[in-house]
């Protein structure tokens, strides 16, 4: 069940791009949500567990997760974020198809346990938003279309395939508090980007504001 909402969150939210056609600011708005919860489950929930396992040098593996995501985004152009630039490109972009599923496939890693179900959904209601930027910028671009389907697909099952391989490889199952960590940096680096993306050319919006408030009240009343 956990797998299938990590699965059917990326499905919906194309189809939603494909059937409803929602607007830039509604995608925006969800996003920043997302970015918020997120944030908030990770600063109250997942750090507090890594660094309560008793790991020493556990700072250190966040600030790897942290280098791990800029170099990620280095290649990505901003996707884990929803940052995507639409130049008219006519040839499939492969770095942005690979690092942004080893994005999600490292998001599953600490799902393995299935003792976080506040970051299962974090992550559940962070790729909806994702997805639909995703599926927005592909209806507009001159990629090959049965690539653009596989991408989406792909992007859906690889966090479900980091739980599946989290809880199965040995060394993943033995250094999993080193892994969490790594992937709470991750997550540090993609939710606060978020919000820094949110206002842009620093105007306060007010629309943007609430959805932070209540993404954060929401994870912390989790």
């Amino acid at each position: 069940m956990e797998y299938l909402a990590l699965l059917l969150s990326v499905l919906i939210g194309a189809l939603l791009v494909i059937t409803l056609k929602p607007n830039g600011k509604t995608v925006s708005v969800l996003l920043t949500f997302s970015g918020a919860y997120l944030l908030g489950i990770t600063l109250t929930n997942f750090l507090p567990e890594v660094y309560n396992s008793g790991v020493k040098n556990v700072g250190f593996f966040i600030v790897i997760g942290l280098v791990v995501q800029l170099v990620l985004d280095f290649f990505s152009k901003g996707a884990e974020h929803g940052h995507f630039h639409h130049d008219g490109e006519k040839h499939f972009p492969y770095s942005l198809f690979i690092s942004l599923n080893i994005h999600a496939f490292m998001e599953g890693l600490p799902l393995a346990d299935h003792q976080h179900s506040d970051l299962l959904w974090a992550i559940v209601i962070h790729h909806l938003p994702i997805a639909m930027v995703l599926a927005s910028f592909m209806m507009y671009s001159h990629w090959n279309k049965k690539l653009s389907v596989l991408f989406i697909l792909l992007f859906g099952l690889m966090t479900p395939f980091g739980a599946l391989l989290g809880g199965s490889i040995p060394f993943l199952m033995t250094y999993h508090i080193q892994i969490n960590a790594i992937v709470a940096g991750v997550l540090l680096h993609i939710s606060t980007i978020i919000l820094f993306e949110s206002s842009q050319n620093h105007k306060f919006n007010v629309i943007k504001f609430v959805a932070v408030l209540v993404g954060i009240v929401l994870a912390l009343l989790i």
